[in-house]
């Protein structure tokens, strides 16, 4: 590997899941921001839905997401209940109704059981209008699905089930504290699949501890021969001062830099060579699914679950951490359960945390998901049609000087082309354009 390259893949930077990122939220905002935000959108709007269940059977070593261990119905079945008073509580705020789109993350969101995610969804389809044409799509753990739960999820009309794979070697998975046989997985792609469900997407992680990029290129291939429709590939972010469990890890035993690179490229050369095409940064997809044919023609979009066809008019969070958007800005809801609770139980939105945009956030976060998505950017243009002069985001040319030497991108005049090269680095080029990072850095995960 070239110094170059390891030199770009040893620094970090934010995944872009959203502009500004959630470091930079300020707790100014809070439930008066949220019910006046919701109470302004039109009642023709298209409606997101975020559901964050926060519970596990059990914690992965290396696991990001906000969630804890639970092995009891109580704290189960009672968050359940909070779950349906958000729901009423958001419905009497605004009087848009049509949801497009539905997304339950965690956290494990199968816990919650087929009865209590049943009534869940009844309570859902009294207050807002769901539809054949919306999306339903839920993460789940292939370690705790059974039948009953696959069919009460068919019979809710979820359509879309993302399954946590992350790696398929024994020795890997024992070093990540997550013990998953391909066995298990297969069964329940099978399961899924009789009950109807047949859009299966399925989660990759490599960088895990022990992890070679034989190991990394045998789980695609694996994964690939279950013919998924989409496959989702991260790299493990090991950030032990954010979440103290990861410390369970060997630090020793995480590949390096260099090998990280290594295990993506053999991953997407597997992939690929299955019939999969490179979707974004870390996404794959089969030809003819809505995802590859929306990144065909620059229409795929960027949120907190990463890279969507959805175009919904405002993301509406639900459950503990849940993060939402609504054309005036950001909210997020409290991360500790009992503020989450107290909050809504008290008829408050638990919104703690966020920011209200401003016409350069706008313009902003429009050029860098563009550049997440399809690898160019006239930024130029961008800034003229947010009402900007087509100099106003020239303080990055700096940045992207450094870039093209390093051969990230090519660059003529303000339009920037992401190499083939320069793929997995596209983060560090987002991060030339956000003036949250360059005025207050945070510390993020490594840019591969």
């Amino acid at each position: 590997m070239d110094p170059a390259s390891l030199a770009l893949a040893e620094k970090s930077a934010p995944r872009y899941t959203s502009y500004p990122t959630a470091p930079h939220f300020s707790k100014s905002i809070g439930d008066g921001d949220t019910r006046a935000w919701l109470a302004n959108l039109d009642p023709s709007a298209s409606l997101s839905l975020y559901f964050h269940v926060p519970f596990c059977t059990a914690i992965c070593a290396y696991c990001g997401c906000h969630t804890k261990a639970v092995r009891q119905d109580a704290p189960l079945e009672s968050y359940a209940q909070t779950l349906k008073s958000e729901i009423s509580l958001t419905s009497e705020a605004t009087r848009a109704r049509r949801v497009a789109s539905i997304h339950w993350g965690g956290g494990t969101p199968g816990i919650l059981g087929a009865s209590r995610f049943s009534a869940i969804v009844a309570v859902l389809r009294d207050h807002f209008e769901l539809s054949a044409e919306t999306e339903h799509a839920i993460e789940l753990d292939p370690r705790i699905l059974e039948a009953d739960l696959v069919e009460a999820l068919a019979a809710a009309g979820v359509t879309r089930a993302s399954l946590g794979v992350q790696d398929l070697n024994a020795h890997v998975q024992e070093a990540s504290g997550r013990i998953q046989p391909y066995e298990t997985v297969a069964r329940a792609v099978e399961l899924l699949r009789g009950a109807g469900i047949t859009a299966i997407n399925l989660d990759l992680m490599y960088g895990l501890p022990k992890q070679s990029v034989e190991d990394a290129a045998r789980t695609a291939s694996l994964a690939a021969s279950l013919a998924p429709q989409r496959l989702a590939v991260f790299g493990y972010a090991h950030v032990p001062w954010f979440k103290s469990h990861q410390k369970l890890i060997d630090a020793a035993a995480l590949p390096g830099a260099g090998e990280r690179l290594a295990q993506a490229a053999a991953v997407r050369a597997t992939l690929e060579g299955a019939g999969f095409e490179a979707i974004g940064l870390d996404h794959f997809a089969r030809p003819e699914d809505p995802l590859a044919v929306a990144a065909r023609e620059r229409r795929m979009r960027r949120n907190f679950q990463g890279y969507t066809i959805d175009a919904a008019d405002a993301l509406l969070p639900f459950g503990v951490s849940s993060i939402g958007r609504l054309p005036e800005g950001y909210v997020g809801n409290a991360t500790d359960l009992a503020g989450w609770r107290r909050a809504i139980e008290s008829g408050h939105f638990a919104t703690t945390r966020g920011v209200a945009f401003t016409r350069e956030d706008i313009a902003r976060a429009d050029l860098i998901e563009r550049l997440m998505c399809d690898f160019d950017v006239d930024y130029g243009a961008v800034a003229a049609r947010h009402g900007y002069a087509e100099d106003a985001f020239d303080a990055a040319q700096a940045s992207l000087d450094a870039l093209a030497d390093d051969g990230v991108i090519d660059v003529q005049g303000r339009r920037l082309a992401v190499t083939e090269r320069g793929k997995p680095f596209v983060r560090l080029v987002a991060a030339a354009f956000d003036a949250y990072l360059q005025s207050a850095p945070a510390r993020h995960s490594s840019a591969v």
